[in-house]
């Protein structure tokens, strides 16, 4: 493996236009997830800031629950992880996918 592989960004951006740093990132016993802590996890993971084995074992996530966070954000934007409008933007999807 070439060395600069393991070589991490020291910020990456974050999705509201900010510089996402570590330290920046919500704290590790986080329970309550709100739309922009997601995006801010998913943003950090997309820039190269964590691995997803890092994020699911610092946030005692599951694989497939990060694995929607990133399907809704690719597919809706930060709207998508909106928990009330989950099977509004599943069925708009789906729609989508038809035509």
């Amino acid at each position: 493996m070439i060395e600069n592989q393991k070589i991490r960004p020291a910020q990456v951006i974050g999705p509201l236009g900010e510089p996402l740093t570590l330290d920046s990132l919500p704290p590790p016993n986080t329970t309550r997830w709100v739309v922009r802590r997601k995006a801010e996890v998913v943003a950090a993971v997309n820039g190269g800031l964590l691995s997803i084995d890092e994020v699911c074992e610092r946030y005692q996530l599951t694989l497939e629950e990060f694995a929607s966070w990133q399907r809704a954000v690719d597919r809706s934007g930060m709207q998508g992880l909106r928990v009330t409008r989950i099977q509004h933007y599943r069925d708009l999807y789906e729609r989508q996918q038809k035509y």
